[in-house]
């Protein structure tokens, strides 16, 4: 069956060059009304406006409808004003693919605190302002589909990526955090963790790496994690065309009785405690209170029924 995305509108950000681009077009293949948004204003780049200003020309070109959408994403004023626009032309938000980024590589040790700063606010505030101002507008209509973009530095890390990662593992607590919010008001919230060749990475490798990295292989991935058939709360690795999921997880967990709850035994008991085998996946915060609680009310059960 094909994944039907006729007549609904996304706005992805960062989308005149690389990942979002590519984005940009596989949905308005699709019959998504996209808009173009990149960095923009007074002060922007012009070669920023004129890409995005490309990608919007390319869709209608091919029978598609674009418009681009200018504005830095850490500014929340600019971003309130982006969405209304988008409103005012199509009338709704179906898809929000927070999407754009910056690089300010260093060790963290030689790290420029202003610079973290930057990249912290593109990343992880810009995505809670165009979540933030796109929510009501899809709480309103029952349906909606918002992409973080994560990384593999913010899942494992990477060296002299601290602000970087710091930024995208942030995007996945918020993403952990809407999905649950937007469940019942038929809103899902994932993260695409991207490996491509994009204007961030083309100094990083070979030309035969990057020639497998082509954001264009990716970008199947965000289609179906913004269609009605995604999941939610689920974070979609991509990258060469290879798809997997990543996610969070915890061992079983040991549970040590009040007399022997000290630093020493936790020690001792160190090897039980990280043996992953029996692994679990958490939905929530409070589910893993719940889940502590109810392991500890079982072993005090099973030694009290020892006792007798």
């Amino acid at each position: 069956m094909g994944i039907d995305l006729r007549g609904q509108v996304a706005i992805i950000t960062g989308a005149g060059t690389g990942l979002g681009r590519a984005h940009a077009l596989a949905l308005a293949e699709r019959g998504v009304k996209v808009a173009i948004n990149d960095v923009g204003g007074p002060a922007g780049d012009a070669g920023s406006q004129s890409a995005a200003a490309g990608v919007a020309r390319e869709i209608q070109e091919a029978g598609g409808e674009a418009m681009v959408t200018l504005c830095d994403v850490a500014d929340e004023k600019a971003v309130a004003a982006m969405v209304a626009q988008v409103i005012d032309t199509w009338g709704r938000v179906d898809i929000l693919i927070n999407n754009a980024g910056i690089l300010r590589d260093k060790s963290f040790a030689k790290s420029d605190l202003q610079a973290f700063r930057t990249v912290v606010d593109v990343h992880l505030m810009g995505s809670v302002n165009c979540s933030h101002a796109v929510w009501p507008h899809m709480v309103e209509q029952g349906y909606g589909r918002i992409l973080m973009t994560t990384s593999a530095s913010g899942i494992y890390g990477n060296f002299g990526q601290a602000n970087y990662g710091a930024a995208k593992s942030a995007v996945v607590g918020l993403m952990n955090v809407l999905a649950i919010e937007g469940e019942k008001r038929g809103i899902r919230v994932n993260s695409l963790a991207p490996t491509a060749a994009t204007q961030m990475t083309e100094d990083l490798l070979e030309p035969q790496e990057l020639a497998l990295l082509a954001p264009e292989a990716v970008a199947p991935g965000a289609v179906f994690m913004v269609s009605p058939e995604a999941p939610t709360k689920t974070i979609l690795a991509a990258g060469a065309g290879v798809f997997a999921v990543a996610r969070m997880e915890e061992s079983a967990g040991v549970y040590l009785p009040e007399s022997l709850r000290t630093p020493e035994q936790l020690a001792l008991e160190w090897s039980r405690v990280s043996d992953m085998s029996g692994s679990v996946v958490t939905e929530s915060a409070f589910e893993q209170t719940r889940r502590y609680i109810a392991i500890a009310r079982r072993e005090a059960d099973d030694v009290a029924e020892a006792a007798l």
